[in-house]
């Protein structure tokens, strides 16, 4: 039997959703939080402002989703990045740079990111989302880093919470590269060294 062709096609909800997240980042990357009004990205997603609106009803939601489809497709990279790869300096070294804005995807997150930092300062719900996010990410390099000690590649004398913070501090070197104060070059030795130096 045909199928008759005024059947509406079926609307891919989660891909809209991601489509319009997509031209957050770019809006956000190219103009700044502060111009990354509903109307831009729904202009820039090629999409109506009521289409966006459906999905979203406050930029909140949208920058709380976009972060969330950043997270995964950051994760999505890294894993694809180690496979095959099992020391756990290797690990560090792909999560470190995945952080750090040294490629398109990853300055695009990166200015996200700072974006999201600004408003959970001022947005309660927000801020203990991204909290309770950063403890979960802490926790699995700290636990990382405590297998690494027990298994004899980092010296047994090193603190993993210490050690935690220090490597999440390499992070820090985002400023300097968005403002070209350091090239990526810099930015990727300091993150070698200071792993040469912990699994020595």
């Amino acid at each position: 039997m045909r199928e008759r062709a005024d059947v509406p096609k079926k609307v891919d909800h989660r891909e809209r959703r991601e489509a319009i997240a997509r031209a957050l980042w770019r809006v956000v990357a190219q103009q700044g939080w502060n111009r990354a009004t509903m109307r831009e990205v729904a202009h820039e997603a090629e999409a109506s402002l009521g289409q966006v609106q459906h999905y979203f009803s406050t930029r909140t939601a949208m920058l709380a989703f976009a972060m969330e489809f950043a997270a995964e497709q950051a994760s999505r990279r890294v894993a694809e990045s180690l496979a095959g790869a099992t020391h756990p300096r290797d690990v560090l070294r792909v999560t470190l740079t995945e952080m750090l804005p040294l490629h398109p995807d990853a300055r695009a997150t990166s200015r996200m990111n700072a974006a999201y930092v600004l408003e959970a300062l001022h947005d309660p719900e927000l801020h203990t989302k991204l909290r309770d996010d950063l403890r979960e990410k802490r926790a699995l390099v700290e636990h990382l880093i405590r297998q690494a000690i027990a298994d004899g590649h980092i010296a047994a004398d090193r603190d993993p919470a210490v050690e935690t913070n220090l490597v999440l501090a390499l992070t820090g070197l985002t400023p300097l590269l968005e403002l070209d104060v350091i090239e990526s070059r810099a930015a990727l030795m300091a993150v070698d060294q200071y792993l040469d130096r912990l699994f020595a």
